[in-house]
């Protein structure tokens, strides 16, 4: 069966056998065979009869084994489209395979993070979908190893989860930041995904939309579960710590609502979800963490999986490109279009038809083209409204060590009047130095209770003070130094008296 021919060799060449050995042979070959197909380079949709068998594989041998002595030997780097798949497959393998299938991916880390570095450096675009989806399970993986409490499905109860968290709130913190991160790699996948397609054609009813879409369902079932978590972590902590010190997580957690809450409704909007997965739908606002009770007004956010559709219910986009496989890409989605907008051809004529696909082009690229003149212009309105958040929450930062510092200089203040308070007792017999203090004290507390109504003012005020303190030593110092002149003039002139009166006497005596 030539699909199978990427498959290693090592695998495919075990010899028939009788009994276990016999059984695991034909377990081999099923699985090669549901991998091949369910991991190849047409631009489809993975088939769920597939997949679903090699999860079901997972769980017959209990672990992954199997699996990755395949997806090795696949050539992954010579089609970005094998890789997204393959991506796409492993992450409905993780979620709902054998418990053992997290360890056997974690031995693969190194051959899914050099795909991403493969397909990073090239400019394709399912190469760009296939390094954050690798970014993603890379993630994915780090988080479970880490936290086996959780699953990859994500599944657990609140109790685990309180359990999980513990009562230190350093722990709760943390896993709070890696919960967030989780987050923003399932939301970098969803908004690559939407940016790549055009949302003024129907591109969810199409093979090649389909096939960069049916990943995002996956991405819908951890979301849900990853919201419900954040949530009851950020009131938890809340209950822990002091708003202020939690701002950071409180702006993270409303830009991921957001976003969250965008993804959902433009994938709800979508024919192909539609068939496929209820999606749930989040409050208008975000949870006010502030408040304790608004604890009770969450919701947890519930998907619910449809009831699988045939597999013979194929598309019809998708049997139009498995018909005709050697036209152009493009030229299958621009039949595609003609088909859903005018219907089967129904005689008309050839040449009719092809104006018809050549005008259908120029609205695609007119179509592109303005759409990325709205990117542009949306992500600079982005950059805008970021650097006027960070330069406001700059200037909250400052005013808040500045109230911190006022408050440190209004303790040393207090300080300072209580020290010149025990000086004016212990000066009463000094008059006017006592005078002068009293001053200082009234001036004192006269600033004192200014700065309670201007913090900005607190520094200038203080220095006013340490100067007039400076003033009054070096006026005592100069006191003292005056004393202490009239003193030695005083001595002076008794010595001359003195000399004087000698002088006379001698005088009176030789008359």
């Amino acid at each position: 069966m030539n699909s199978i021919k990427n498959v290693p060799s090592r695998v495919l060449s075990r010899r028939s056998g009788h009994g276990l050995e016999a059984e695991r042979e034909q377990f081999d070959k099923n699985q090669a065979i549901s991998i091949s197909k369910a991991i190849n380079a047409q631009e489809a949709p993975v088939k769920e009869k597939h997949a679903r068998r090699i999860i079901l594989g997972t769980h017959h041998e209990k672990g992954a084994f199997t699996f990755w002595s395949y997806a090795i030997g696949l050539p992954l780097a010579s089609s970005s489209i094998l890789s997204w798949k393959f991506c796409h497959v492993l992450h409905k393998v993780l979620r709902d395979g054998h418990q053992n299938v997290l360890s056997d991916c974690q031995r693969y880390r190194s051959n899914i993070r050099e795909i991403g570095d493969l397909w990073g450096h090239m400019h394709d675009r399912y190469g760009q979908l296939v390094i954050i989806y690798t970014k993603l399970l890379l993630n994915k993986i780090s988080f479970h190893t880490k936290h086996p409490q959780f699953p990859p499905s994500l599944e657990v109860t609140d109790d685990v989860l309180e359990k999980a968290a513990g009562t230190d709130v350093n722990n709760i913190f943390q896993l709070t930041v890696e919960m967030f991160d989780y987050m923003d790699c399932e939301l970098k996948l969803s908004e690559t995904v939407f940016r790549q397609l055009n949302s003024a054609i129907a591109v969810s009813q199409m093979s090649a939309g389909q096939c960069k879409l049916a990943p995002l369902i996956q991405a819908i079932q951890d979301c849900s579960h990853l919201y419900h978590y954040t949530v009851k972590l950020m009131f938890k902590l809340h209950s822990c710590l002091p708003p202020d010190t939690l701002q950071g997580h409180r702006d993270r957690f409303h830009e991921q609502f957001h976003s969250l809450k965008n993804f959902f409704k433009r994938a709800s909007d979508m024919l192909y979800f539609k068939r496929l997965i209820q999606i749930p739908r989040l409050p208008d606002n975000p949870p006010n963490f502030l408040r304790a009770s608004a604890l009770d007004e969450h919701v947890k956010p519930v998907v619910v999986m449809a009831n699988e559709t045939p597999e013979e219910e194929e598309p019809q986009t998708e049997s139009l490109i498995e018909i005709n496989n050697s036209q152009p890409v493009e030229q299958q989605v621009v039949e595609d279009i003609f088909q859903q907008t005018f219907g089967p051809s129904n005689g008309l004529v050839i040449d009719d038809r092809d104006l018809q696909i050549e005008n259908l082009k120029k609205e695609i690229e007119m179509l592109r083209s303005e759409l990325e003149k709205i990117k542009l212009e949306a992500q600079k309105y982005i950059m805008q409204l970021k650097g006027q958040i960070n330069t406001l929450e700059a200037e909250v930062e400052e005013q808040r060590k500045q109230k911190q510092k006022a408050l440190v200089d209004n303790e040393q203040l207090r300080d300072e009047l209580e020290s010149l308070r025990k000086q004016k007792q212990d000066s009463e017999k000094k008059e006017g130095v006592f005078v002068e203090m009293e001053k200082k004290v009234q001036a004192t507390e006269l600033r004192y209770n200014k700065l309670k109504e201007k913090h900005n003012e607190l520094i200038n005020v203080h220095a006013g003070l340490l100067r007039k303190n400076a003033d009054t030593a070096k006026q005592l110092t100069v006191s003292q130094q005056n004393q202490e002149e009239v003193a030695r003039i005083k001595e002076q002139l008794e010595f001359q008296m003195d000399q004087v009166k000698r002088e006379s006497e001698i005088k009176r005596l030789m008359r």
